[in-house]
């Protein structure tokens, strides 16, 4: 199959979908650690009642919520390529990423930290940090090295380059494979004591730079890598679903080291294919263009930016009332996503600041 032109790379509504969902899976699972007994101890403002119960959801999209978003940024700097050159992606990127992790670390996280030390009596000192924001970091790391490799990768014209990727892509074993093994490979050098830490470590800074390729990859011979994951899409959802219900039921099972790192290997595999299904059931239903999909698309990513502070803000008003932690939850989930919405219909108005929010 012959390197698919630029021309037949068009707008992908399933993928603007995937990347509104899975922020706004980010956004529910950061309140939802306000309700863990553990979130305290990372950073977050808790309540003093637990809702432990819920977490087991939050451990289903905790293996594949950050990967997705680097396979999704990926997928994005390959559609935006069909239109630019390298320097004019450095110069977008710059400014849609580089932009808000700046004001984000001097202006938006620090409100989080200052919220905390009042809630919780504490001594406050400032200091730049990224918070929520890291991995708007990792993204603009990958976007410097990797566009000028995908430069050459869209302009190369060497037959076997194409053909062994696009035979990988049209089947559904070496597909799964492709997607899986690095990931495999990169768990099993940096052993981290659980996958889904990706924050600050080089375990998180490699797989993500691995599915940050791989979603390049998935865009550039997208027709096959769509039908594919349509066609697998049961069985991927199937395996996914197993998997995580072997690792829910028998985590205690894996309690040395070495049964880690085969735990950390389901999580591998359960990821991909959740994140498979996930391209493959959206290929169906979600690509269609639609009023709320623009809305939420241009939304988004300015409402995950501001919902740290808002958060903080909300759990300190709700928190020390003796109300039942569900009518809590709720409460801080309405407020939370109503004020950042309402926000962001302030800030895109104002020409000079909404720039820091990634608006265009």
């Amino acid at each position: 199959m012959p390197l698919e032109s630029q021309s037949n790379i068009n707008r992908r509504y399933d993928v603007d979908s995937i990347r509104v969902i899975a922020l706004i899976l980010l956004i529910t699972y950061h309140i939802v650690i306000g309700f863990q007994p553990w979130g305290f101890w990372i950073g977050f403002i808790t309540n003093k009642e637990s809702i432990k119960d819920i977490w087991v959801f939050m451990e289903m999209i905790n293996i594949w919520r950050i990967p997705i978003l680097f396979v999704v940024s990926g997928m994005g700097v390959c559609f935006a390529m069909k239109k630019r050159n390298w320097i004019q992606i450095y110069q977008e990127r710059t400014i849609r990423i580089f932009l808000p992790l700046l004001f984000g670390s001097f202006l938006v996280f620090p409100i989080c930290l200052f919220l905390r030390s009042i809630y919780y009596e504490e001594k406050f000192s400032y200091f730049p940090n990224p918070g929520h924001l890291w991995f708007l970091g990792n993204i603009m790391f990958y976007i410097v090295i990797f566009v000028p490799i995908f430069s050459f990768i869209i302009k190369n014209k060497n037959k076997i380059f194409v053909n062994f990727f696009s035979k990988i892509i049209n089947n559904p074993i070496t597909l799964i494979l492709f997607f899986s093994l690095p990931l495999i490979i990169e768990t099993l050098i940096f052993k981290p004591e659980s996958y889904a830490m990706f924050v600050g470590n080089a375990h998180g800074l490699v797989n993500g730079m691995i599915c940050f390729f791989i979603g390049f990859i998935f865009f550039l011979f997208q027709n096959s890598f769509w039908k594919t994951a349509k066609d697998l899409r049961f069985i991927t959802l199937t395996a996914a679903l197993l998997l995580y219900l072997v690792r829910i039921f028998f985590y205690h099972s894996f309690n040395t080291d070495s049964s880690t790192q085969i735990l950390n290997v389901i999580k591998v595999i359960e990821s991909t294919t959740w994140i498979l299904a996930i391209f493959g059931f959206a290929n169906i239903y979600l690509n269609k263009p639609s009023k709320l999909l623009s809305y939420l698309s241009k939304s988004v990513y300015p409402v995950y930016i501001i919902h740290f502070p808002v958060q903080y803000l909300f759990s300190s008003l709700f928190f020390p009332y003796n109300i039942h932690e569900f009518l809590k939850l709720f409460l801080l989930l309405f407020f939370t996503y109503g004020t950042c919405i309402l926000l962001f219909e302030i800030i895109k108005r104002i020409r000079w600041i909404k720039i820091c929010f990634g608006i265009k």
